[in-house]
């Protein structure tokens, strides 16, 4: 018997015939069952003619994990509405993403093009549907830059700052239905990374589902009658209010995600549901995800680890602490889940903030000198901290890059950040601050105590432990310390404005950067770096508002900040952040205290495909992202 084959089916033949000629086990795509009687009606086209015709086949993602069976509900619990945006931080479908190793690839595109990071040239996948069915073509990505990124209603201050480069927008071009260029007149090596984010760069809107919400596509009249209805001021409300993809707020928006939200918040139980539409497979045609399912449930964030503990959640990071463990190991066996526990990224898990910008002029001057700050780390006993308050299980270091990047050296682990009260006294004594009250305390310059009052944003008991150890070994030194918690809203303003001398937060985000990652973090670039916020504001509103630098080692962290970004040469990047980290350890722009915390995570023992180890952090890996929960999948 002949079999003919035309149009969408030879195609899709052809490219799992060159898989299988590559040396692969695909097949032809098999149906999940979940969508059997949507297809049998006729409701749902058949999976030959819902997958794009090259779908992105999960052979490097699995690895050496085990192909999967479709089916089952995954459980995850969230303390707030707000958190469902969670799973299009897990769900991690991307323009391009970071895989295991780092590395940037292509995911929702079939391909891209970097042109010495000036011009990036998107091919996207040919039969590529968006959740609903409709094309994801070049016009959703026409759609956002002309009719959202550019729309004065929309965005007032114009496109989204990282689409920007020295305030400048790219030329945007969609030469055809399937390839969309962007390109600058500088190099703009932060835009792969913005696509690859967590809470990624959307670039592309729904074109099909938004127009109706839009000025340019439906009469204004009827604009003007939804935004009354919907108790918005205006069309640009109601649109705003439907178009977001992060947020996740509205479960009729079309998507791109491997599961997609069918409940309307504020709920207790949100019901995400597989992706007819999703473009991955795995190698033996299956598409992914592989669970029908995730169920989320909103319940109080104290109780997630008594929950967690009981066997109520079948994957669970979030709201969980190492001093949880534990507990959590003793319900193991009883409630079938184990407990893994992965690593923390943050240059340091909590590290102390010094704030350059603050209004006491006395304190200012005082912690503008490096010695200062020095002696402020070598008076910080990390062994005493990490057996305390972490078992022994964290690693004591600077806020710098972790044991496993490979820009790491001892040194900049350890630097000022071995406990030396003798050394840390003999700096104070340098810098002139010999005299003493009747206390014991030292003598600022203009004669009053060596007190300093440490803001806090009293979420954590954890960071109370850590104060009140290092008031115990600070007092040592002649400094006494008080701590000051207040909501997070209070604190980072009082930190902002001046009002704080000191703060306490986590470090760096990512302490496993490439020469390709940008090492901003390592300069004053950002307002809520609360070591230098006016420093950083200045340098987010180009001068506008905030204080422009005027400390020679922040200075020079600015420019080779700049350097980075107009070098294309990965060899001369990692000078680049060789040097940054050589200023900051030095300068001790900020006192970390440890790093590499374990991060409990709950994972059902039915649950395949989850890593034994990994990482567990916002940047770079989205927490579970990189790991695509689209291949774990349940057993029985």
């Amino acid at each position: 018997m002949t079999v003919k084959l035309t149009g969408r089916k030879l195609i899709k033949f052809l490219v799992f015939a060159i898989f299988i000629c590559l040396g692969q086990s695909s097949i032809a795509a098999i149906e999940p069952d979940y969508f059997s009687e949507q297809v049998n009606s006729g409701e749902l086209p058949a999976i030959d003619d819902r997958l794009p015709e090259k779908p992105l086949v999960m052979d490097e993602a699995l690895g050496n994990s085990t192909p999967g069976q479709y089916g089952g509900r995954m459980r995850m619990l969230m303390a707030k509405d707000k958190d469902i945006r969670r799973m299009v931080v897990f769900g991690y479908s991307r323009i391009v993403g970071y895989n295991q190793n780092l590395e940037l690839i292509a995911d929702i595109v079939e391909s891209f093009e970097n042109n010495e990071n000036k011009e990036f040239i998107f091919h996207l996948r040919k039969g590529h549907r968006w959740s609903d069915g409709e094309p994801f073509t070049s016009e959703d990505f026409k759609f956002f830059w002309i009719d959202v990124a550019n729309n004065k209603d929309l965005n007032p201050f114009g496109p989204p700052k990282s689409l920007l480069v020295d305030g400048i927008s790219p030329e945007v071009e969609f030469p055809d239905e399937y390839t969309v260029i962007y390109r600058w007149h500088s190099p703009n090596p932060y835009f792969l990374a913005e696509l690859a984010g967590p809470r990624p760069l959307f670039i592309y809107e729904p074109a099909h589902y938004l127009r109706k919400y839009h000025p340019s596509y439906t009469d204004p009249a009827k604009l003007e009658e939804n935004a009354r209805e919907s108790g918005k001021r205006n069309w640009a409300g109601v649109f705003l209010k439907k178009a977001r993809q992060y947020k996740l707020t509205n479960p009729k928006l079309p998507s791109l995600q491997p599961w997609i939200n069918t409940t309307k918040p504020p709920a207790e139980r949100y019901i995400f549901k597989r992706n007819p539409y999703f473009h991955r497979v795995d190698i033996n045609g299956r598409q992914m995800p592989y669970i029908d399912e995730v169920i989320i449930n909103i319940v109080s964030g104290s109780l997630i680890p008594a929950k967690a503990g009981s066997g109520e959640t079948d994957l669970q990071g979030h709201y969980l602490r190492l001093d949880n463990y534990t507990f959590l190991k003793a319900g193991e066996e009883n409630n079938n889940f184990n407990v893994r526990l992965w690593k923390t990224v943050n240059g340091a898990h909590k590290a102390l903030y010094p704030n350059l910008n603050s209004n006491d002029p006395v304190w200012r001057e005082l912690v503008r000198d490096a010695r200062f700050r020095q002696a402020l780390s070598l008076g910080v006993d990390r062994h005493e901290i990490n057996q305390v308050v972490y078992f022994g299980l964290s690693n004591e270091s600077n806020n710098t890059v972790l044991p496993e990047s490979p820009f790491h050296t001892q040194d900049l682990q350890s630097r000022y950040a071995v406990y030396d009260p003798e050394e840390a006294n003999r700096l104070l004594d340098e810098i002139s601050l010999t005299e003493r009250n009747s206390k014991g305390l030292r003598l600022r310059p203009d004669g009053k105590p060596l007190e300093i009052i440490i803001h806090t944003a009293g979420e954590s008991t954890e960071e109370t432990d850590i104060l009140e150890l290092i008031h115990d070994s600070w007092l040592k030194l002649g400094i006494k310390i008080y701590t000051k918690p207040s909501q997070r809203e209070v604190f980072r303003e009082r930190v902002f404005s001046g009002d704080a001398m000191m703060s306490i937060w986590s470090g760096i985000e990512n302490g496993l950067p490439t020469a390709d990652m940008s090492p901003h973090e390592l300069a004053p670039t950002r307002q809520d770096q609360f070591q230098w916020p006016r420093w950083g504001q200045y340098y987010e509103t180009k001068g506008e508002v905030g204080e422009q630098p005027d400390l020679e080692g922040a200075i020079e962290l600015f420019e080779l900040n700049n350097q980075w970004r107009l070098t294309a040469s990965s060899s001369e990047r990692e000078k680049i952040w060789k040097k940054m980290l050589d200023i900051y350890c030095e300068q001790v722009y900020t006192i970390g205290i440890i790093n590499s915390v374990p991060q409990p995570v709950v994972i059902n023992s039915n649950l395949v495909n989850v890593p034994e180890r990994a990482i567990y952090a916002w940047l770079p890996t989205s927490y579970f992202g990189v790991y695509h929960p689209d291949i774990f999948w349940l057993e029985n």
